[in-house]
């Protein structure tokens, strides 16, 4: 804590892994009543994590069982963000283990966030969101030239079966396929440059795909607009990415896709991202565990 922040309890989660050292690390404050925007963004600035959550009270009309539901903002360590999946993830297992495993409700900047926590029988917690309703957008050429030169990615290392969009499922998100494993490894980008065009089409991370298998994917996120090199494991993108992928038809309407996510970073984490026949929200699960500190 800094001499200009608040007296507050903030809590360090992981978030998509059960080891303290895997996932993505946020902070987590379960009281921000006493929090201006100032503050919390101090708060999250001094983590350095991707984002931080700070909740306070349910708004008025939020439907939710009493003491089991909440107000959530986020804030990377430059700015406010509309939703953060890991965040979310991290704070539902937070609040159970506190008030115990079950149903928890969000009030967000994006839209309301149903999350469900279970417990395993070795103690594990996995906390599952329901995205609010995504959208896929089409990206323009001089939009997606100007991303893959500030990547530094040749258009030919793209994979044509993984078609460039924005998508959305509570925070904007470009989406890009990889062409190999190997391409998706070699992350190195103009962070200033990929920022500016970020914050002119509002997107939030860009997600890097490579396709292993038919449901399984490895994900990579570069965050510069957050001044964030790259975030470890990405709940909203990972919402995003369902949307994006049953609506291109790239997987069944009825499936169960697995993101790896971390991996180049040294921060392993696992993403389990459900999409439903007739529902076009879209829900994302992990583990979560806090970290010593």
């Amino acid at each position: 804590m800094t001499m200009n922040e608040p007296d507050v309890d903030v809590l360090h989660y992981t978030a998509f892994s059960s080891q303290p050292d895997g996932g993505n690390p946020a902070g987590v404050v379960l009281d921000a009543s006493g929090l201006d925007d100032a503050a919390m963004l101090a708060i999250a600035a001094r983590l350095g994590y991707s984002e931080s959550a700070f909740l306070t009270g349910p708004p008025d009309g939020l439907a939710g069982e009493p003491g089991r539901a909440f107000t959530v903002r986020y804030f990377s360590p430059r700015a406010e963000v509309p939703f953060c999946g890991h965040a979310t993830i991290a704070t539902a297992v937070a609040l159970a283990e506190r008030i115990g495993p079950g149903d928890l409700v969000f009030a967000t900047p994006a839209g309301t966030v149903p999350v469900t926590v279970s417990g395993a029988a070795d103690g594990t917690l996995r906390a599952t969101l329901t995205s609010v309703e995504p959208r896929i957008e089409d990206i323009a050429p001089e939009e997606l030239a100007e991303a893959l030169a500030a990547l530094g990615w040749p258009s030919a290392d793209l994979d044509p079966l993984l078609p460039p969009r924005i998508a959305f499922a509570g925070a904007r998100h470009l989406v890009l396929g990889a062409g190999t494993r190997e391409r998706l490894a070699d992350l190195s980008y103009d962070f200033e440059r990929l920022a500016t065009l970020m914050r002119k089409l509002d997107l939030t991370t860009v997600q890097l795909v490579w396709r292993a298998a038919d449901t399984v994917f490895h994900v990579r996120d570069p965050f510069p607009v957050g001044g964030v090199v790259e975030d470890p494991a990405t709940g909203a993108a990972a919402a995003a990415f369902g949307a994006y992928a049953r609506e291109l038809a790239l997987v069944p309407p009825e499936s169960v896709l697995t993101l790896h996510q971390g991996e180049d970073m040294g921060r392993p984490g696992v993403l389990t991202v459900t999409l439903r026949a007739g529902d076009p929200k879209v829900r994302v699960g992990g583990t979560g565990t806090r970290m010593p500190r």
